[in-house]
């Protein structure tokens, strides 16, 4: 065989030198339906990425030109006692991450019994997640008031005192849990998709093994449903990360609650961006997010080989 002709045929030609017509108009083809795409993707995604990385070694006022002063942003924010704050505020609010998982189960385990107007009860336990955000937050402002609200007028009227919700210090945070556990209807429909999808001889084996409801929910349910459950801990722990409106809405900006309790990450970083119009400093902000982001999304994708469960693994 001739030296430069290889086994393939090709002669030693370049892959493009070895299609066919056809095969170039259709790769032409499918590049010009694939152009506004990607023209997208660079202009709205691609160069916002860089330009912020940039931005975050910029002394960046908005209104003046950026000027670079490498990590010196970085290092102001180890000393910034509102950026530990916001840090602080928003790993409290993964206090709301088991309790959604919990109650997302409980309830979806409950509307997937056979009972006569389940459709209905699926519904009214959906409709809260169909709630705009905003709607939410002024409709629990409300519901929270501390002097006219619904539930402080409630617990009076059992004699009791009612905590001052959200302009108390130490009852900010939790009433923003609260608010966001009564829209666990959109958790729960996903719940109820994945148990739907158990596999009921699995139930019947275990009932020849003599376990009860519970065992069979925590070796049979929980096992089979733990993908979906790792899927939501991610989604759910990313979100936690981003939370701003409700603050925003509720707290009405510029207030952060009483003692910067309801000063979350996100919420800090809009204020240096838009409000203090330190766009380096919020950029520096967005990539440290990101990498915390990244780092604890990293661990529990490797831990979660030893909890999710995995059908094409019983073979």
């Amino acid at each position: 065989m001739p030296w430069g002709q290889g086994g393939n045929g090709g002669g030693g030609r370049s892959p493009a030198q070895m299609m066919t017509k056809r095969e170039r108009r259709n790769l032409r083809i499918g590049l010009t339906f694939i152009l506004p795409w990607l023209l997208g993707f660079m202009v709205f995604t691609l160069y916002p990425i860089g330009a912020s990385l940039y931005y975050s070694l910029c002394d960046f006022r908005v209104v003046q030109p950026p000027h670079f002063v490498g990590l010196r942003n970085y290092t102001a924010l180890l000393h910034d006692e509102y950026f530990r704050l916001s840090l602080y505020n928003t790993f409290f609010m993964f206090l709301e991450l088991p309790g959604a998982v919990i109650l997302g189960i409980a309830t979806a385990m409950l509307l997937n019994r056979a009972v006569r107007g389940m459709p209905f009860f699926r519904t009214i336990y959906y409709l809260p997640s169909l709630v705009p955000v905003v709607a939410s937050a002024m409709l629990w402002l409300w519901v929270l008031n501390p002097q006219h609200g619904l539930v402080n007028g409630v617990l009076t009227k059992l004699g009791m005192t009612g905590p001052g919700w959200f302009t108390a210090t130490e009852w900010t945070k939790p009433s923003f849990i609260l608010m966001d556990l009564w829209a666990v209807g959109w958790a729960m429909v996903i719940y109820l998709a994945a148990l739907q999808g158990v596999p009921q001889q699995l139930y019947e084996a275990a009932e020849l093994d003599g376990a009860g409801p519970w065992q069979k929910t925590v070796n049979v349910t929980l096992p089979s449903i733990s993908p979906v459950i790792f899927f939501m801990v991610v989604t759910g722990m990313i979100g936690l990360f981003q939370y701003f409106t409700q603050s925003f809405i509720v707290l009405v900006a510029p207030n952060t609650g009483p003692e910067n309790s309801g000063l979350f990450y996100a919420l800090y970083l809009f204020y240096n961006a838009f409000h203090y119009f330190r766009m380096g400093y919020a950029c520096a902000m967005a990539w440290i997010l990101f990498v915390v982001t990244l780092i604890i999304t990293l661990i529990v994708f490797r831990t979660s080989a030893r909890w999710v469960y995995y059908e094409a693994e019983r073979g």
